[in-house]
């Protein structure tokens, strides 16, 4: 089925001001990423001057701070694990030096990277706020008790299991809202939106249970289990896989709704777990300061690859590599040790390095 949402037609002016007069992109609460980690990031005062956040999501800020620590550890997620995922790509996550546009404009943008971005940003947040109530950390949230009794296949649930629905439901609060606030406007938030459930989505349908066995020696007679999130570098890698595939699409009106419809109509319906885009991406092959793009001059790139994203045909788009030689020291001659540690040697080496022409 298409993504659909209702056209709500009485709308506020005023939330209509309020977005015109802040128009403010709404993964700017990335830059949380960039404060010191002793700063206190709750309270009226601090929340106000907190840079990058939403007349909404400052309002989120001053009535839930406890939550705020895990919105500062979330934005530090998204970071790390977009560049992990896309370290051998032209565009490699690479961050502005300063200002509240963690990924310069690339983001203001409808492109497939946006949508990636947005995807792996509400899963983050979702992931971050679960597991500070997992720890306890959280007044209003801990352990998911939902889920009781015997299971079909004949263990206990029981232990605590991830709250997830707590955690789905600040993300829901704190990166959807301001898109609905935009709705009336065009496509852009129709696919922010899609894309915010995506990520979440992609945790939802890779939790997985983990058991702990009761009995005499061992004998497993009880096992109790628990529900738990994936690793969130296992997230990131199903959003990369739905990056690669993410469908194109436009804004199309289905009677009195908006929707977002394949722009091939020859490609299936989009589902609700796959990325959507509205506008072809950049190159990511020459410098662009105004918009966040530092381009691949100088970049390194893997010269025995020629057709996988990371060979340097594709990484320097064409214009070419040098091939350098360079001393590294690696772990070597590695022995295991009773009891119990690994014991390495440390070893240099030559080895080639292949990096793009300036």
């Amino acid at each position: 089925m298409p993504t659909v949402y209702p056209v709500n037609l009485t709308a506020p002016l005023l939330l209509l001001l309020l977005w015109a007069t802040h128009p403010t992109v709404a993964t700017n609460w990335l830059s949380l990423a960039r404060l010191p980690r002793n700063r206190p990031v709750s309270g009226a005062a601090p929340c106000a001057r907190l840079r990058g956040l939403t007349p909404g999501q400052v309002g989120v800020c001053r009535a839930r701070g406890e939550v705020m620590e895990s919105v500062c550890k979330a934005a530090e997620m998204v970071i790390e694990e977009c560049q992990h995922q896309f370290r051998n790509r032209r565009w490699n996550c690479s961050t502005t030096p300063r200002g509240i546009n963690v990924f310069g404009r690339v983001m203001n943008q409808g492109t497939r990277e946006a949508a990636f971005v947005y995807a792996l940003s509400s899963a983050a947040l979702a992931v971050a706020v679960t597991r500070a109530c997992t720890r306890g950390e959280l007044e209003r949230c801990g352990c998911d008790r939902k889920v009781r009794g015997v299971s079909p296949e004949g263990f206990q649930w029981s232990g605590c299991s991830d709250n997830l629905s707590y955690g789905v439901a600040f993300s829901q609060t704190f990166v959807d809202d301001p898109e609905r606030a935009k709705v009336l406007s065009a496509g852009r938030p129709l696919m922010n939106l899609h894309n915010n459930e995506a990520g979440r989505k992609a945790i939802l349908h890779n939790m997985h249970v983990e058991c702990k066995c009761h009995g005499v020696s061992g004998s497993c007679e009880l096992r109790t289990c628990w529900k738990v999130m994936p690793p969130f570098r296992r997230v990131s890698a199903v959003l990369k896989e739905r990056f690669d595939g993410a469908t194109e699409v436009r804004l199309t009106r289905v009677g009195s709704r908006t929707a977002l419809l394949s722009r091939d109509p020859q490609v299936k319906p989009p589902a609700a777990r796959d990325l959507l885009y509205l506008a072809p991406s950049p190159d990511f092959c020459h410098l662009d300061p105004d918009n966040g793009i530092p381009g691949t001059a100088g970049r390194r790139c893997n010269g025995t690859s020629r057709l996988a994203p990371d060979g340097c045909e594709l990484v320097c788009c064409g214009s070419g590599y040098r091939a350098g030689r360079a001393e590294v020291v690696q772990r070597c001659s590695c022995k295991f040790s009773w009891c119990c540690s690994v014991r390495c040697q440390q070893c240099k080496n030559t080895v080639t390095i292949h990096t793009c022409r300036v």
